[in-house]
């Protein structure tokens, strides 16, 4: 099966809902596939019981998939940033490329832009996005040489989400 795009996903459950320490209600954006979307380039999800309960818990979430918002189609093959992070695809000094060297740097950024755009319009504060993804990974990503080799930093949509001031957490983090 072949999808090209993904709409949100939100729930709100008004009984329990995450609230900061000023007692305002905080919505949480969270990577589709942590909630088991079958999103993944390769079709599958990377479904976490532990951000499920910590959604469960919180009560008021988003889910996306920048990817599949940037346009790309499941299957779709595996990408990794090359010439540096997240942060230097934003600022046109890297890119993201598919393993047989594609570039797919438009649609990574047309998926953050959009996730962006999703986050704002909900008043999201929290993201809890998928470790060492190109487009979410949150501190460690891979390093473009295909090799499972990391290096540090965010990919592009994490980048743009902490550049606006989201709060960035990791599944592996939530773990």
């Amino acid at each position: 099966m072949f999808f090209t795009y993904a709409l949100p996903i939100v729930y709100a459950k008004p009984e329990v809902l995450y609230r900061n320490a000023s007692g305002i209600t905080i919505m949480i954006l969270v990577s589709a596939c942590l909630i088991g979307v079958n999103c993944r380039y390769d079709g599958s999800n990377n479904l976490s019981t532990d951000v499920l309960e910590f959604l469960r818990e919180k009560g008021c979430f988003i889910a996306c998939c920048p990817e599949l918002l940037g346009g790309l189609a499941i299957p779709r093959g595996p990408y990794e940033i090359t010439g540096g992070t997240g942060i230097d695809v934003i600022e046109g000094k890297a890119e993201v490329i598919l393993d047989k060297g594609e570039r797919v740097t438009v649609e990574f950024l047309k998926g953050a832009r959009r996730t962006l755009k999703i986050a704002e319009q909900n008043h999201v504060d929290l993201a809890v996005l998928r470790s060492r993804s190109p487009s979410c990974g949150i501190g460690w990503i891979y390093d473009g040489t295909f090799s499972s080799a990391l290096i540090e930093g965010d990919g592009v949509t994490a980048a743009l989400l902490r550049r606006e001031g989201v709060k960035l957490v990791s599944d592996e983090e939530i773990a």
